[in-house]
């Protein structure tokens, strides 16, 4: 059909034709596809539709577990229904959520109480809140806390992780919101806590990168060695950011939307 595959993202296709440009983002058998003309997008639609047994959902409204709200400013991502899902996997519909999703004056260790009897429990709501972060990047430190005990879970591990569903249940409306606002400047925030690992030490690093007024990337990750002191624990997270940031560029770049300023980082 002559698209042609981004060098920036496996599961972007580019299509041009004279001025009209075509994106199609394909997850397995999932497919967004958005164009510039809706006389190229019939076309488009005509042509794979003689290749392969498809449904047209209409618009965007739901996508991989994702509810899309269109709204005059934008669009609102979020996974109310899958929250819901959370809280009753974890049998805790009746709990009383608290005001935020991890206590910071307590740290996790490896030996912090008695071992928690339901491994296979644990996992799985580990793993389905880490799904979750994508429109909840409130929750995304916590998270990859409780995610680092998954091998070995303590009670102090899944009473944290109990916090966590506590709160996403009291917060239920809470998603992301992307405005339609001028794409002019891609800013960076970066932070790391030197040694935060009670038991090796390791420091945690932190970013997130912001288009206009959009967050459009994230991350809250333990650093893969020991870092000396604080100012090193801060530049191995900066150069993950600026790493993000490049990438991010030749992606916009792609996408029609080059950026004509430096990054601030």
């Amino acid at each position: 059909m002559g698209f042609s595959h981004s060098g920036s993202d496996n599961s972007l296709f580019i299509y041009r034709q004279g001025t009209h440009t075509n994106y199609l983002l394909l997850y397995v058998d999932d497919i967004i596809l958005t164009t510039s003309s809706d006389d190229l997008w019939k076309s488009i639609m005509s042509h794979l539709s003689l290749e392969f047994a498809m449904k047209d959902l209409g618009h965007l409204h739901y996508f991989l577990g994702i509810a899309v709200t269109h709204h005059s400013g934008g669009l609102f991502l979020s996974q109310k229904k899958y929250v819901a899902e959370i809280v009753e996997r974890a049998g805790m519909s009746s709990c009383k959520p608290p005001a935020t999703p991890v206590d910071t004056k307590s740290k996790l260790s490896d030996v912090s109480s008695n071992p928690f009897a339901d491994h296979t429990l644990y996992r799985n709501l580990d793993g389905a809140l880490q799904y979750l972060t994508f429109t909840r990047p409130d929750i995304s430190y916590v998270v990859k806390q409780v995610c680092l005990f998954m091998h070995n879970p303590m009670e102090d591990h899944m009473h944290v992780l109990k916090r966590i569903v506590r709160y996403v249940k009291g917060t239920l409306e809470f998603g992301l919101h992307l405005y339609s606002s001028p794409a002019s400047k891609l800013v960076s925030y970066t932070n790391a806590d030197w040694a935060g690992c009670p038991d090796i030490r390791r420091s945690t690093s932190g970013y997130c990168v912001f288009l206009g007024d959009n967050l459009i990337s994230r991350s809250s990750k333990r650093q893969p060695t020991v870092s000396r002191s604080s100012a090193e624990a801060e530049y191995r997270v900066v150069a993950n950011v600026v790493s993000e940031s490049c990438w991010i560029r030749n992606l916009l770049l792609e996408l029609h939307c080059p950026m004509s300023k430096a990054t601030l980082v």
